[in-house]
């Protein structure tokens, strides 16, 4: 099944892409998390994220291995850091992270979290990347609903592409505010961590629900995701096994009854909650 998520100039990616923290850390790992990532490509999880944090580069590098040969097949996405986000700084280090990548552009560039340099200057900065055809486009992370509104009174702002979040079951305060006003502005929201983390797939319900539909926690912990338009998820997978599952969740259809006892367990917010950041 393919599922798509617009972004507003009306480029399409799949609903479900792959995640790369943590990915190319561990030498031992490292032929099973690349063969992992191929097989995504092949099954059409084509949006591929990283970022220069993760293992100071080992990520894009490894990604860059992966996707060698097939770059125009990927929506390839990576992230700069906040102490890099300014005009003097990002140029920098976008380039270093497209000669990591074997690329010589990124479709998606985000702001990993919000630091010390002003919103202002790291949005000048994105669209000089945009001028030089070193990004396609450009976007956020860990921003919630008031830095997203104090964006877009920035002179170019209004150019934010996606917000990238926390969101699982276990998390879902983003569905009282943030969501709705990204949606409202065909803004894609990518939800990392969208399995959660600790004992999430442990709970009994999403057991139970795995079990009545012949899957396991995991496909239900992101089909419950996947559900809500314009969310990306992006688990990491790094097994080809994992990433096989991963698509298989695209399958699952909930019945109103699941549903039902979803929100019972994961209640949807009924008020404004701090955003949650890993």
């Amino acid at each position: 099944m393919t599922r798509l998520v617009s972004f507003s100039d009306g480029t399409t990616v799949p609903a479900l892409g792959q995640g790369t923290w943590e990915i190319g850390d561990h030498p031992a790992r490292r032929d099973a998390e690349q063969q992992a990532l191929a097989r995504g490509i092949d099954l059409g999880l084509t949006l591929i994220d990283t970022a220069e944090l993760y293992g100071d580069g080992r990520s894009e590098r490894l990604v860059g291995e992966v996707i060698a040969g097939r770059r125009d097949e990927v929506f390839l996405v990576s992230k700069v850091r906040p102490e890099n986000a300014s005009e003097l700084k990002m140029m920098l280090a976008c380039e270093k992270s497209l000669e990591r990548l074997g690329t010589d552009r990124l479709d998606l560039y985000l702001l990993h979290w919000e630091g010390r340099v002003p919103l202002e200057e790291t949005v000048a900065a994105f669209q000089e990347l945009v001028d030089e055809g070193m990004i396609v486009r450009w976007g956020v992370s860990n921003l919630d609903l008031r830095a997203m509104e104090r964006l877009m009174e920035i002179e170019g702002g209004e150019d934010c592409a996606a917000n990238q979040l926390l969101y699982h079951l276990g998390s879902r305060g983003v569905e009282f505010d943030l969501l709705p006003w990204m949606q409202a502005r065909d803004m894609p929201m990518m939800a990392y961590s969208p399995l959660g983390r600790g004992g999430l797939l442990q709970h009994p319900l999403i057991r139970d629900i795995a079990d009545r539909h012949d899957a396991d926690p995991a496909q239900i912990a992101l089909a419950a995701v996947l559900r809500q338009d314009g969310v990306i998820a992006i688990p990491k997978a790094s097994s080809v096994e994992h990433v096989e599952a991963n698509a298989d969740a695209l399958e699952i259809q909930f019945d109103a009854e699941d549903l039902h006892r979803l929100d019972e367990a994961f209640p949807p917010p009924t008020r404004e909650t701090p955003l949650d950041i890993i």
